[in-house]
C-alpha cells in the first residue's frame, strides 16, 4: 500500500462541490429576476406612488424568498471545529482539518477541509450531504458512503444521524424538520393570499393573511426548538476536540422575518381602524373625491350601499304641476262650476 503514497486504492477522489445549494440558487435567481423586472418598470409609476410601490414589492419579495429559502436551507443548526483527527480507516495517520456540520429540515451536510488543504499527498476538501426527506433513504445513503470509503470524520458524523444510533438524532431532527417544513409551506400559502388581497379592495384581509404568515413562521420555529432543544445533546468527539451545534442563520432569519410579518400585519389592522384613507393611498387605492362619502369600518363592506355618495343616491323625481294641482283640494266655491 505504501506504493500508492499511503492512499488506499478503494478510496475515490473528493467530490467536486457547487458553492451554493442548487435549490437555493434557483429560488434566489427567481426572486432576483422578479425584482429586476419590477425595477425596470418602476420609472413608469409617477409621484409618491413610485416609493410606495417600491417598499411594497421589495418587502413582499423579501418575505417570500426567505420562506422558500429557509425551507431548503441546511443551516438550521450548525457547528464547526478545528482539530487533529484520524483521516482514514486502517491508518494511523492524522490530519489537521476543519469539520463543519449543517443540519437542515431535510438532512445533514458535512464538510471536511484540511488545514492546509494539501496533506498526505491528497486534497482534503469534502462536502457530503445525507438526506431523509421526500422518500430518501438515509440508511442507504450512509451505506453508499461506506462503500465509497469516505474519510473517518465524515462517516463518524453521518453515523450519529442513522436510525440505529443511540444518540437518537435521526428521529429528533427528522420530526422537527417535518413539522417545521409543513408550517413554513402554510406560511408561504398565506403570503400568496396576502398578495392577492393587497391587489383587491380588501386590505384588512390582506393584513390578516400577513399576520398569519408571521404566526406560522414563529410556530415552525417553536416546533424546531422544542424537538431539538428539550433532549440532552449527543456528544460529538472529533479527535482531540468536541463539536457543538447551535442555531444557524436559517433559524434566526426566519425569526426575524416572522416578527416582521407580525408587526406589519398588526400595523395594517391598526391603520385600517385609525387611518383608512392613508392605508388606501399607500396601496394606490382611491376612495373617491366626495367628502361626504360614507365608509364602512369593515373592508368587506366596500360594495355595501353605505359606500354610495349622496351624488350617486337616487334624485327625487319632479312631479308635473298639473298632477300636483289636481291632487290639491278645491276650496273656492267657483270650482264647482
Amino acid at each position: 500500500m505504501a506504493a500508492f503514497g499511503h492512499t488506499f486504492p478503494f478510496y475515490t477522489g473528493h467530490k467536486p462541490t457547487f458553492p451554493m445549494d442548487t435549490s437555493l440558487a434557483v429560488i434566489i435567481a427567481i426572486f432576483l429576476t422578479s425584482l429586476v423586472t419590477f425595477i425596470i418598470l418602476l420609472p413608469g409609476i409617477r409621484g409618491k406612488m413610485r416609493l410606495f410601490w417600491m417598499l411594497r414589492v421589495v418587502t413582499s419579495l423579501f418575505i417570500g424568498a426567505v420562506i422558500l429559502a429557509v425551507n431548503f436551507s441546511s443551516e438550521w443548526s450548525v457547528g464547526q471545529v478545528s482539530t487533529n483527527m484520524s483521516y482514514k480507516a486502517f491508518s494511523s495517520e492524522w490530519i489537521s482539518a476543519n469539520v463543519g456540520l449543517q443540519i437542515g429540515l431535510g438532512g445533514v451536510n458535512i464538510t471536511l477541509t484540511g488545514n492546509p488543504v494539501q496533506q498526505l499527498n491528497e486534497t482534503i476538501n469534502y462536502n457530503e450531504e445525507f438526506t431523509w426527506h421526500l422518500g430518501k433513504n438515509y440508511a442507504e445513503e450512509y451505506a453508499q458512503a461506506l462503500e465509497k470509503g469516505l474519510p473517518d470524520p465524515v462517516l463518524y458524523l453521518a453515523e450519529k444521524f442513522t436510525r440505529n444510533s443511540p444518540c437518537g438524532l435521526h428521529g429528533q431532527y427528522r420530526l422537527a424538520g417535518h413539522y417545521t417544513s409543513a408550517t413554513l409551506w402554510v406560511a408561504f400559502l398565506c403570503w400568496l393570499l396576502a398578495n392577492v388581497m393587497f391587489s383587491m379592495p380588501v386590505l384588512i384581509y390582506g393584513g390578516h393573511m400577513l399576520l398569519a404568515t408571521g404566526i406560522f413562521q414563529l410556530l415552525g420555529l417553536l416546533f424546531f426548538f422544542m424537538a431539538t432543544s428539550l433532549t440532552p445533546p449527543c456528544p460529538l468527539h472529533l479527535g482531540t476536540a468536541m463539536l457543538h451545534t447551535h442555531h444557524g442563520p436559517a433559524f434566526w432569519i426566519t425569526l426575524t422575518t416572522g416578527l416582521l410579518c407580525v408587526l406589519l400585519g398588526l400595523a395594517m389592522v391598526v391603520a385600517h381602524r385609525m387611518q383608512p384613507h392613508r392605508l388606501k393611498a399607500f396601496f394606490s387605492q382611491s376612495v373617491g373625491e366626495d367628502p361626504v362619502l360614507e365608509r364602512n369600518p369593515e373592508e368587506g363592506g366596500l360594495l355595501s350601499p353605505r359606500y354610495r355618495s349622496t351624488a350617486e343616491s337616487p334624485e327625487p323625481q319632479d312631479i308635473p304641476l298639473s298632477e300636483a294641482s289636481s291632487e290639491v283640494p278645491c276650496e273656492d266655491p267657483d270650482c264647482a262650476l
